[in-house]
């Protein structure tokens, strides 16, 4: 069971200047969460990799940060339990001192049009996508450190409006919703908070599945006529959880390569 941490004022808010950046990434076993786990631990900070049930990429993940000479932990969240989300950020304060990075790259999607979705699937959808990026913004509003920074993930399918994507969008829209609001939430606490939204991304989930005419036709519609990369988007999410990165709050970030 964890403690009450009362935003502004508990131990977990202050950083000795000796004390290393500590980020949570969720999600972070795979794709988008792995590179920006990744690059984050590049940039020097301390990384706690969130993952559901995929043990053996997550502990890969580590591997790959620690032979690169950064830190990492791996730990097992279900991030819609308040309970186990909770846990994996108490253990970012025990092993690294606090937090002041949460990527919340975890989510999940499923395709169907609106008349033929299973309900079932659709509450599914929802308690990873709405009422996760709900309990870890939650721990994220309660603990992140002074300077510190959420970014959350949404998707550009939102303003696309592309069929078959109606759960999966509304979702995200949520995502958008509650980001915009708890930015403004937490006035006083020197804390951001964005959203990136990607465009096609060139993802092992992305891709699977997908014939090469249609990857061809997804990577023609930016601008700069091609699909986007892991990289791409953690590059974002870094530049957002850095000093230079500050002064952006409470914006959805649609990095896409300029698909309108």
């Amino acid at each position: 069971m964890s403690t009450t941490h009362t935003p502004g004022t508990s131990e977990a808010t202050r950083r000795s200047s000796t004390d290393p950046r500590v980020a949570i990434v969720t999600g972070g076993s795979r794709g988008i969460g792995r590179e920006t786990a990744r690059r984050l631990a590049a940039d020097g900070f301390a990384v706690v990799i969130g993952y559901a049930a995929n043990q053996d990429e997550a502990e890969s993940a580590v591997k790959e940060i620690v032979s690169s000479g950064g830190r990492a932990i791996a730990v097992r969240a279900d991030v819609a339990d308040e309970r186990a989300v909770a846990a994996l950020f108490d253990t970012a304060e025990s092993e690294f001192g606090g937090v002041d990075v949460v990527a919340h790259a975890a989510g999940r999607l499923l395709l169907a049009s609106v008349a033929d979705l299973d309900l079932a699937d659709l509450d599914t959808l929802h308690r990873t996508n709405i009422r996760g990026t709900f309990v870890v913004a939650q721990q994220a509003a309660r603990r992140l450190r002074r300077g510190g920074a959420l970014v959350t993930f949404s998707t550009s399918i939102v303003g696309l409006a592309v069929p078959t994507y109606g759960a999966y969008s509304a979702s995200k829209g949520a995502v958008e919703a509650l980001t915009l609001i708890l930015a403004r939430e937490l006035r006083g606490r020197d804390v951001t908070v964005n959203a990136v939204a990607p465009g096609p991304t060139a993802t092992d989930l992305f891709l699977e599945g997908k014939d090469e005419e249609t990857i061809a036709r997804l990577a023609a519609q930016p601008p700069l006529e091609r699909l986007g990369t892991p990289k791409d988007i953690a590059d974002v999410v870094a530049f957002l959880a850095s000093p230079a990165g500050h002064w952006v709050n409470g914006q959805v970030v649609r990095a896409n390569g300029g698909i309108i």
